[in-house]
């Protein structure tokens, strides 16, 4: 049995072998990711992208004036996108599959560069099994755009140093102006770009196997200015950005709590969405960083300068996230995929293999639920389907906390075609420029002459009137009564009919 299987593994590796290096890589994570691409509902962070999406450019700008500024620039690609493709669920988070997909063929061709071909080749499908590929790459964000992009521009970086033309510098410059549009934590890549080339400028001929050998001073000069000239732009286009993100922090950022030492060590969990394979990644990058040596400088230093720039940030202000991180996912799998280069292939399969079943029980409650943790799900669908259900023309709708991070109105709304009138909503959130609406002062006097009113609630609740707060609760206390009560998953709905007159 033992030995069918590594004859299988076998000519595995040989039919591995003759294809172009990110195929195997780009195919495998095209087909994992599609994978239950539409089972999990839109979570918060997504219904957030739908309902900037949907807004028009002008619109989009009153929002990033007001939040969310730092995510703009992807709000008006998926603008673009929706206005073609829909805004569907699948449709939604094709993009993030696609960016996967080509990081992945990136981060072959990038291995094979920087190590060898084999290297380049476990590296791509290591990362292709990971639950965070599918979990990042299944989410209508911009994390996957982020995760492509950085490994796009460290390629081009590659690419430059080693055969340098001012060509190859502007796709570089294009790249990382880019990736500072689509993701700002994601420009601390960069430091270890600097890094390489500054070091390749002071010690000479290939000193992190990113450069041609015996290269002349002048042309180590040049390098080190097409590089800072490569920068301006990002500076010039994610500067004001940043601005602009650094004065909404406290409305962006107020669930965030400052960085801890234990927060470095849940870090590998996080970005792989699972520990156990989080654990096994780091070992195995380990081995390769000690295989490769100084070669091991630029993706060594794409997984540590981030995280601990980040980290080091995030213990004097609220920024630390695991997630804003994903992106040195892929450099540590090149890390990894270095050691496994260094054993038979087969070998080196089995433990890619390994990962991915590892990952099985993540994979799969991450296509139950985005949420977390992966055991509250909330059911929006389930709660808008209770509402179609019992409809009735003149009905209207209150949400219980309105300006929550759940985002009750819009889950609700993504999924009823016709919801119930919002009735104490006097300004919505585009008009606003928010991400959440204005609700009514007096919330008696809004209410005035409703009949039915469909109560949406965060929770579990037995008696969801008594869970609402403030003059909103009072004022549905007073006069109305629950006629009937629903529980789904994360959220209580009920109906309430107005009390008869005295």
């Amino acid at each position: 049995m033992g030995q069918l299987s590594e004859r299988s593994a076998g000519a595995a590796w040989e039919h591995l072998r003759r294809l172009p290096v990110w195929l195997p890589p780009a195919l495998l994570t095209l087909a994992v990711t599609v994978t239950g691409l539409g089972s999990a509902q839109l979570w918060r962070d997504e219904l957030a992208t739908w309902s900037a999406a949907t807004r028009s450019p002008g619109d989009l700008a009153r929002l990033a004036g007001t939040i969310d500024a730092a995510t703009g620039p992807y709000y008006l690609l998926m603008h673009g996108w929706t206005r073609v493709f829909g805004d569907s669920t699948i449709a939604l988070r094709v993009p993030a599959v696609l960016a996967m997909t080509v990081a992945a063929g990136l981060l072959a061709v990038l291995g094979a560069r920087l190590v060898d071909r084999r290297s380049g080749l476990f590296a791509g499908l290591l990362f292709a099994v990971l639950p965070g590929t599918s979990r990042y790459g299944q989410e209508a964000r911009p994390y996957a755009l982020a995760t492509m992009l950085a490994v796009l521009a460290t390629l081009l970086l590659v690419t430059a140093l080693r055969r340098p033309s001012w060509a190859r510098w502007a796709g570089y410059a294009a790249a990382v102006a880019a990736l500072g549009l689509i993701h700002l934590i994601a420009l601390t890549v960069l430091a270890a770009h600097a890094l390489v080339v500054l070091i390749a400028w002071w010690r000479g001929p290939d000193p992190a196997g990113v450069a041609t050998p015996a290269q002349p001073d002048a042309e180590r000069d040049r390098r080190v200015w097409r590089w800072l000239v490569a920068v301006v732009p990002v500076v010039l286009l994610a500067g004001p950005l940043l601005v602009k993100a650094r004065t909404q922090q406290s409305r962006q950022l107020n669930w965030v709590h400052l960085a801890r030492l234990d927060d470095l060590t849940a870090l590998p969990g996080g970005v792989t969405q699972s520990s156990v394979v989080g654990g096994l990644l780091v070992g195995v990058a380990a081995l390769g960083a000690a295989r490769l040596g100084r070669r091991a400088l630029l993706p060594v230093g794409a997984v540590l300068l981030p995280v601990l720039l980040l980290f080091a940030a995030g213990t004097a202000v609220p920024l630390w996230v695991p997630r804003y991180l994903v992106f040195v996912v892929p450099f540590a799998c090149l890390l990894a995929g270095a050691a496994l280069a260094a054993v038979a292939a087969p070998a080196a399969l089995v433990v890619v293999v390994l990962a991915g079943l590892l990952g099985l029980p993540d994979q799969a409650a991450l296509r139950r639920t985005h949420e977390w943790p992966r055991s509250a799900p909330v059911d929006y669908a389930g709660a808008a389907r209770v509402i179609a259900d019992g409809q009735r023309p003149g009905d209207a709708v209150v949400y219980s906390p309105r300006h929550s991070w759940l985002f009750l109105d819009l889950g609700i709304e993504y999924h009823l075609s016709d919801p119930p009138r919002d009735v104490l909503v006097t300004e919505d959130e585009v008009r606003r420029g928010d991400l959440w609406a204005a609700e009514c002062p007096q919330p008696a006097q809004c209410l005035a002459g409703t009949t039915r009113v469909w109560l949406v609630v965060s929770g579990r609740h037995a008696e969801p009137l008594a869970a609402v707060s403030g003059a909103k609760g009072d004022a549905l206390r007073t006069d109305f009564t629950v006629t009937q009560v629903w529980q789904r998953p994360g959220l209580t709905v009920a109906l309430l009919n107005s009390r008869p007159e005295r």
